[in-house]
């Protein structure tokens, strides 16, 4: 026979965890036709001397629920390797959705996601009301690669209750009925399960997550529609301390486990400088839930994240009540708040609290400032300046940003922490990359291209082959995406083509490439040659082919 494609001369690292052995690796009608020494002829044929050759990797937590609508290459986790994503993470998304509530669902993603409002205006291009329509509409769109989707909790309450309701209540029984119909439409649909935050995320208006006003019982019901189907997977941003976890958290999770049936995946699990066994702690205590599939997520690479005080995305997350005279102000009426001793007084006094924001001047340094006269300041960190000055921290770090205009960017760079031992923890799942929303803040979704570069190669935290392994059938297998994640014969030809001796996240930039010249930091990969989409070369060195070869992936089906 003639192979549509045979990659020959590659070590092949096929996702099981077994010692990578060179081989060849052929792809016929889309799926892998063979494995071995393989001689047949084949219409194109692809050197991978020197290279691995690895199943497409699969990134379980994204949020380009929009950005498809406009992006088909599904940037940046196309550029890493990652051939699968999931989105409708955290409870919130742009499906389904009445006429009437576009505004409110639009304005939830920008507040949890930090996606402008006006790239989300321009770009959602509105072609569907319920969930499977939203689905289809990916479909006939066309992707580079696959797409997954978790059903949001809170577009589901919305559509139900409508949004005042949604957000100040928990449902009555009749609408709780509703709201499990259209659950149970959308994963018999596809949708891989559903998504929902408990947790600090505001939507609309600066008011709570509809997800957060559900009720125990409530998502007990919407936990049985999962058992009924047989399939999918529930998603709860759960810890309100990230890395810690309370009684309340602990049963809510027991809960939902036991009326599923199914995995419950839950975040965040967080490295904490001031707080360095917290993990393992967790990890320990969260033990007979993850034995029953409720895994925690992680991000395997340190988070450094842009700040800058006009949007200070991640100090609105925080909720400080002190802040709320700054947010969503006009420029002058925030520098001048910022000034007042009552108002740094009282964020002095939140920050005793555990929060995401925790002001950590060590780790807080000037990235960029537009007055020449700060530009001395950039690279140096608040603690640094504090001491040259002879002032306070928290003092200077809000005298540099009203002596810019508020436009210095400020950034926030995480410790390391225990991430060494989470990543080669077999307890955890990778994600977390967050991939498409804080698209001026952060750029987390090169996280693949970082374990295999940083954890792999150059700490050997984990083997070259368990590195693959935790990126591609650990997820697959969570996700219940039985076609993909190994190299096999009969399974989907999604397969990446890396060098193992360059392969690396690239340098973040800054690029005005979203509806509307709208900005995103971006980064690109080193060292990924080929990515292979459902048996079709989708980027070789880095250059996209032209070819769109990417499915929606349904539950039960894929």
């Amino acid at each position: 026979m003639t192979y549509d494609l045979l990659i020959k001369n590659g070590k092949v690292v096929d996702g099981t965890g077994a010692a990578g052995c060179q081989a060849d690796v052929a792809v016929s009608g889309g799926k892998i036709a063979a494995i071995g020494r393989l001689r047949e002829p084949a219409k194109r044929l692809i050197d991978a001397s020197g290279l691995i050759v690895a199943p497409g990797f699969i990134d379980p937590h994204t949020h380009y629920d929009a950005q498809i609508c406009w992006d088909p290459l599904v940037t940046c986790s196309s550029w890493h390797g990652v051939t699968t994503v999931l989105m409708g993470n955290c409870g919130v998304g742009i499906a389904p959705c009445k006429v009437s509530d576009r505004e409110i669902v639009t304005w939830d993603l920008v507040n949890v996601e930090a996606i402008p409002f006006a790239v989300l205006n321009r770009g959602i291009r509105w072609e569907w009301q319920s969930f499977p329509e939203y689905m289809d509409a990916a479909q006939r769109r066309k992707t580079a690669i696959n797409l997954g989707f978790l059903a949001p909790l809170t577009p589901f309450r919305h559509f139900v209750m409508g949004y005042e309701e949604s957000i100040s209540r928990a449902a009555n029984e009749q609408e709780m009925v509703q709201i499990a119909a259209l659950l149970k439409e959308a994963v018999r649909a596809g949708a891989m399960g559903f998504s929902v935050s408990t947790v600090h995320h505001i939507g609309y208006q600066g008011r709570p997550l509809g997800s957060r006003r559900a009720s125990r019982e409530e998502l007990g019901s919407y936990a049985e529609v999962m058992k009924d189907m047989g399939r999918g997977v529930i998603e709860i941003t759960l810890l309100d301390v990230p890395g810690m976890m309370s009684d309340a958290e602990f049963a809510l999770l027991d809960l939902l486990l036991a009326k599923s049936g199914r995995p419950v995946t839950w975040i965040t699990l967080s490295s904490r400088a001031d707080r360095p066994d917290t993990c393992a702690r967790t990890l320990a205590r969260a033990e007979p839930l993850i034995r029953r599939g409720g895994v925690p997520q992680i991000n395997c690479r340190p988070t450094t994240a842009l700040l800058d005080l006009k949007d200070p995305y991640l100090i609105r997350i925080s909720g400080f009540e002190s802040w709320k005279r700054v947010l969503d102000q006009p420029r002058e009426v925030q520098k001048k708040v910022l000034g007042e001793p009552e108002f740094r007084s009282a964020f002095r006094a939140e920050l005793a609290s555990p929060r995401i924001f925790r002001g950590n001047w060590e780790r807080i340094e000037v990235r960029t400032a537009a007055s020449a006269a700060l530009k001395p300041l950039e690279g140096k960190t608040v603690a640094r300046i504090a001491r040259e000055r002879g002032h306070d921290p928290l003092d200077t770090f809000l005298d540099i940003a009203i002596e810019d205009d508020l436009n210095v960017q400020y950034a926030t760079i995480s410790d390391v922490g225990e991430i060494p031992e989470l990543v080669a923890d077999s307890r955890t799942i990778l994600g977390l990359s967050d991939a498409g929303a804080h698209v001026g803040l952060l750029c987390d979704a090169g996280y693949c291209t970082y374990l295999l570069g940083v954890w792999a190669r150059e700490k050997q935290v984990l083997t070259l082959e368990r590195a693959v392994q935790r990126l591609t059938s650990e997820p697959a297998d969570y996700f219940g995406i039985r076609t993909r994640g190994r190299l096999m014969p009969g399974l989907a030809a999604d397969i990446t083509i890396f060098d193992y001796g360059r392969v690396m996240p690239g340098t973040v930039e800054i690029r005005c490439d979203l509806p509307g010249g709208g900005r995103r930091l971006v980064q690109e990969a080193r060292g990924i040659e080929y990515t292979i989409v459902n048996g079709e070369v989708v980027y070789e060195h880095g250059k996209h082919s032209g070819a769109l070869p990417g499915e929606v992936l349904r539950s039960g089906s894929c």
